[in-house]
């Protein structure tokens, strides 16, 4: 997955802007590379979890050959999806999961299938 520095840069910007709590959105990919960030709200306020919440007609960039993937942050941890992203992955299941770490300045990707976690190439 490649995700551009200017993509990256909203991710930060979002995370920042929400800290203590977890922000989160989709990122719109196109063959693997991320093409926008949509940022949604974290419908939890809360820096240990979320619940994405996003404009409904984000689900549709799927329709027009878009994959998305899931984006959130942990405020004061590693970028590793925690007990809690694996247990409530739901239709993220084996579909890109990314995580920005705020106190480390750390973007990493992962799957999340089955209850396995597997990194994801980023670029």
């Amino acid at each position: 997955m490649v995700v551009p520095a200017e993509v990256r840069a909203e991710l930060v910007e979002h995370a920042r802007a929400e800290a203590p709590n977890e922000a989160c959105g989709l990122i719109v990919l196109r063959d693997g590379r991320a093409e926008r960030y949509v940022r949604g709200r974290n419908g939890l306020a809360s820096p240990y979890r979320y619940r994405l919440e996003v404009d409904p007609e984000a689900w549709f960039l799927e329709d027009e050959g878009f994959e998305l993937a899931v984006f959130h942050s942990h405020p004061e941890t590693a970028p590793r999806p925690s007990r809690t992203d694996i247990e409530n992955v739901g239709l993220w299941d084996g579909k890109p999961y990314v995580i920005y770490s705020l106190a480390r300045d750390e973007l990493a990707a992962w799957t999340i299938a089955g209850g396995s976690v597997h990194p994801l190439e980023l670029s």
